[in-house]
């Protein structure tokens, strides 16, 4: 039970202790002290200083107190569930108005622009109003979504109630013009502009050759340059203020030469059917990184391949007593820890102005789902045992391909594995993620006739050894050639002795 000036002093030490944290990169004490500060805060100004305070994926709603004919309520905003969220959908809502609902309770599913995440409550209260309905989509970030109120006699109040900024406000906005313009249309009646050859179709022309303006769109302009259409035979459009739109140039050229995307499509229809399949944020999100990694880093590879034999027959021997049963992928995870340790230029990323240098380990395992390419992380890869890395690494793959990845398990990550060899790809060379600074492409185990090793193996010759392939994707503006190759050379050392993983 806080005094006033007890709920000031403590929001306002949260929110101190809350930014520090946030600057020193501690997501889980910036969130946990931003939950405190939320707690006690009852004023919209206090809110908002934690607000740019808390770590992504926390967000503090908006309390408004007694606005207009409204009781206290809350009024929750679309919230920035990743790094790069600028929108998001709400695929299912989880309550209906007049439910009850506490911290913690599960509010909707939203899918990001990384995976579906679930939305939770941070405050008790009761569900007032539903401002977006289930299945929307590209919501913007802050956009408010929810109402809560305190009390349950209240609910029945926000049947009208509209928020600011809400999307349903948008048509409202734009009948307004509409309305304007649909006076101004009355003088041309629409029997003359569907009669393009009677002579008063060319009537409009003689306005252009007094001197007279025709507002049209950049797209009209463009359609009527290829088709070479003089837009004063389309004048008046049809269009805001007679303004002359695609469509009206369009109904001039005909539907056979509407414009050359369309011509395109209707040549090749007859070859076949296909479906167009929209993009998820998902989708959208994964192309949009892969076209700026590979157009912004400078990437460059290395390739090297690593004898296993030892490091299978070590995996065959524990998995004897081993809870949870290892794979060679295991044992690539925690190589891949330990050479980062070694080769801590690797375990960086292009900060701008600045290369960050990380104190830890996270390693972040690609991992191909239905809506596309995730990569959940295995935190503090180094100080794992193999055990505790394969039940991590089947814990996160399953949660995954189930979209209930929660947003710290997948955004982060300082080092990237990719390992295609189960599909019995030999090598190939993947993309980095940014802003990390390398990724490992892991091909498949190739048995090879080798020259025989080892004292009793002279005069042997010849014998049969397992090599995987492995090619290190790098960025020149951190990592240079020669640290990579050290990476390169600790990573191998590490597999073909694998006891020395164990030390």
């Amino acid at each position: 039970n806080y005094s006033t000036m007890h709920r000031r002093i403590a929001t306002r030490a949260l929110a101190t202790a809350a930014r520090r944290a946030a600057a020193a990169s501690t997501r889980k004490a910036a969130r946990s002290m931003c939950t405190g500060a939320a707690l006690l805060s009852r004023s919209v100004a206090a809110r908002a200083a934690i607000n740019r305070a808390a770590p992504i994926g926390f967000s503090v709603s908006k309390r408004n107190m007694s606005s207009g004919d409204y009781p206290d309520h809350q009024a929750l905003g679309m919230p920035a569930l990743s790094p790069t969220m600028e929108q998001g959908n709400i695929l299912k809502w989880n309550v209906k108005e007049g439910d009850a609902v506490a911290p913690g309770d599960a509010l909707c599913e939203i899918e990001t622009d990384k995976a579906t995440v679930t939305f939770e409550a941070t405050d008790e209260g009761y569900v007032a109003k539903i401002i977006i309905e289930e299945g929307a989509k590209d919501i913007p970030v802050g956009t408010p979504v929810i109402v809560l109120c305190e009390e349950e006699e209240d609910v029945g109040k926000f049947a009208d109630y509209q928020a600011e900024g809400a999307p349903a406000a948008a048509p409202a906005a734009e009948a307004a013009p509409a309305a304007e313009a649909t006076p101004e249309p009355e003088p041309t009646p629409e029997p003359v502009a569907a009669q393009p050859a009677a002579p008063a179709a060319a009537q409009p022309a003689a306005a252009p050759a007094a001197g007279g303006r025709i507002f049209s769109s950049p797209l009209a302009r463009k359609l009527a340059a290829e088709a070479g259409i003089d837009l004063s035979a389309v004048a008046p459009g049809t269009g805001p203020r007679n303004r002359v739109i695609a469509a009206d140039v369009v109904g001039r050229m005909g539907a056979a030469a509407a414009a050359p995307a369309a011509t395109a499509a209707a040549v090749a229809a007859p070859t076949g059917g296909y479906v167009d399949e929209p993009l998820s944020n998902v989708r959208k999100v994964i192309a949009n990184r892969l076209l700026e990694s590979k157009s912004t880093i400078p990437h460059y590879y290395l390739s090297v391949d690593c004898k296993v034999d030892s490091a299978m027959a070590l995996r065959a021997r524990l998995n004897e007593t081993s809870p949870s049963k290892l794979s060679l992928n295991d044992f690539v995870i925690k190589a891949s820890a330990l050479a980062l340790r070694q080769v801590p230029e690797v375990n960086s990323s292009w900060n701008g102005d600045s290369i960050r240098r990380y104190n830890y380990v996270d390693v972040s395992v690609a991992v191909a789902t239905d809506n596309g390419l995730i990569t959940p992380i295995v935190g503090d890869a180094d100080a794992k045992g193999l055990s505790t890395i394969s039940s991590t690494v089947k814990d996160l793959a399953s949660r995954a391909k189930e979209n209930a990845l929660k947003p710290q398990e997948f955004q982060g990550g300082t080092f990237t594995i990719s390992n295609l060899g189960m599909f019995g790809v030999k090598q190939f060379s993947a993309i980095i993620n940014p802003p990390q600074s390398c990724i490992l492409a892991v091909g498949a185990l190739d048995k090879r006739v080798v020259p025989a090793e080892g004292d009793d193996a002279v005069g042997q010759g010849f014998e049969t050894a397992t090599f995987m392939s492995v090619t290190l994707s790098c960025d020149h503006r951190v990592v240079d050639g020669a640290v990579g190759a050290q990476w390169l050379k600790a990573f191998r050392g590490y597999l073909e002795n694998p006891e020395t993983m164990l030390l």
